[in-house]
C-alpha cells in the first residue's frame, strides 16, 4: 500500500515577490520501497534565496519546480525504513527532498552525514550548501589570500556570515554590510573589522569611508547598490565572486551600474559560480570547515521556524531580511 506525506506544492508561478497563494500544503504519495531504496523522516528543512529562481519557468543551472508537484530543497532526516545495503535504519542523512515531512527514493538520493561532532542542522548551514558556497566562493573563485581587504554583502546571512569568519581565519581584513544595528553588532562579533548598516545611508559612501584605500575582494550576495559600491571601491586587479543577487530576484531585471566602466580600468575579475562547481574539492571543505568549527573559529546562528506549515513564510522572510544567520524549519 502506498503511504503519503505532507508536502508543499508550487501551484502557480509568482510575478515579483511570491505570496502564500502560490503554494499549497497537500498530501503527496510515498511509493513502496523498491530494492535499493530508503524512506526518510525529515527533521530539518532549508529555505534558500536561490529557490526563487526555480519558481520561474526559465532555463537555469537547476530545473524549475513543476507546477502542482512537491517542491524540493535541502533537508536532514533519519532513515526509518531501508532496502538498501548502504543505509541502515537510524542513519542520519542529508538530501534534496525537502519541503515535505518524509521522502522515499533510491539510496543515491541520500547522503549519510559524516561522523563529525556537530549538530545535525549544521549540514544545512556551515557544513552544507551555505558554508560550502562561502568557502569556494571566497578561496577558489575570488582567490582571496592573507592581507586582502574583503567586502561582503548580506554579511549577517547564512553565506555572508560564513565568509566573514573564513576570511578572518585566513588573515584578511573584512568589511561586512548588513541591515540594522542588531545585525551589524553580530557581524562585528564574528570578527569583522567593520560593519556597515546599509539602512543608515548610501552604501557607496559607507564603504568608501570604511575602506579609503579600496577593496581587493568582493563577495556578492545582494547585487544592486552593493555591487555598484564595490565596483567603485575596487583596487587594481580586484576579484569579485558573484554568489547571489537577492535584490534583483523578484524584479525580473538587473540594475544598470554607474561604475561598470571601472571593470576595464581596474582590471576587475568578476566571476559567477554555484556550489556544485566545486564538489570535486568537497573533502578539502569538510576538513577545513570541520576544523574551524571544532576550534571555535567559525560559529553559527540560526533563525528557526517550527513545523512544516512554516516553510513558505520562512522562505518569503528571506527577502525582507527577517533572518539572522541561516533560516531553517524544524519539523
Amino acid at each position: 500500500m502506498m503511504s503519503t506525506t505532507r508536502a508543499w506544492h508550487l501551484m502557480s508561478r509568482p510575478t515579483g515577490l511570491p505570496t502564500m497563494d502560490n503554494f499549497a500544503l497537500k498530501e503527496a504519495a510515498l511509493p513502496e520501497l523498491q530494492d535499493g531504496w530508503a524512506r526518510v523522516e525529515n527533521q530539518w528543512l532549508s529555505v534558500d534565496p536561490y529557490m526563487r529562481g526555480r519558481m520561474n519557468d526559465v532555463r537555469s543551472y537547476v530545473p524549475p519546480f513543476a507546477l502542482g508537484e512537491p517542491m524540493q530543497g535541502g533537508a536532514v532526516g533519519t532513515v526509518v525504513e531501508s532496502r538498501a545495503p548502504s543505509l541502515a535504519v537510524g542513519d542520519k542523512v542529508f538530501h534534496m527532498l525537502g519541503w515535505r515531512e518524509a521522502a522515499a527514493g533510491p539510496a543515491e538520493a541520500f547522503n549519510k552525514l559524516p561522523p563529525l561532532p556537530v549538530p545535525d542542522h549544521q549540514w544545512l548551514g556551515n557544513l552544507g550548501l551555505t558554508g560550502g558556497t562561502a568557502y569556494f566562493g571566497l578561496l577558489r573563485v575570488a582567490e582571496a589570500k592573507e592581507g586582502d581587504i574583503v567586502f561582503v554583502s548580506a554579511a549577517a546571512g547564512a553565506v555572508g556570515s560564513a565568509v566573514v569568519q573564513i576570511a578572518k581565519a585566513k588573515g584578511m581584513k573584512v568589511i561586512g554590510a548588513a541591515g540594522g544595528a542588531e545585525k551589524c553588532e553580530w557581524v562585528l562579533s564574528l570578527g569583522a573589522d567593520a560593519a556597515l548598516d546599509y539602512k543608515s545611508g548610501p552604501i557607496a559612501k559607507l564603504l568608501a569611508d570604511a575602506a579609503p584605500d579600496g577593496i581587493d575582494v568582493y563577495f556578492d550576495n545582494v547585487g544592486g547598490d552593493h555591487l555598484d559600491a564595490a565596483l567603485g571601491a575596487a583596487r587594481q586587479r580586484a576579484r569579485f565572486a558573484i554568489c547571489g543577487m537577492i535584490e534583483d530576484y523578484n524584479s525580473g531585471s538587473s540594475h544598470s551600474f554607474r561604475n561598470l566602466l571601472r571593470i576595464i580600468g581596474s582590471r576587475i575579475t568578476i566571476k559567477g559560480f554555484i556550489y556544485t562547481d566545486y564538489l570535486s574539492e568537497i573533502a578539502d571543505f569538510y576538513r577545513d570547515m570541520g576544523g574551524w568549527i571544532a576550534s571555535g573559529q567559525v560559529t553559527s546562528r540560526e533563525t528557526v521556524r517550527e513545523g512544516i506549515e512554516a516553510a513558505p513564510q520562512a522562505f518569503l522572510d528571506l527577502f525582507s531580511g527577517a533572518n539572522i544567520g541561516k533560516m531553517l524549519v524544524r519539523l
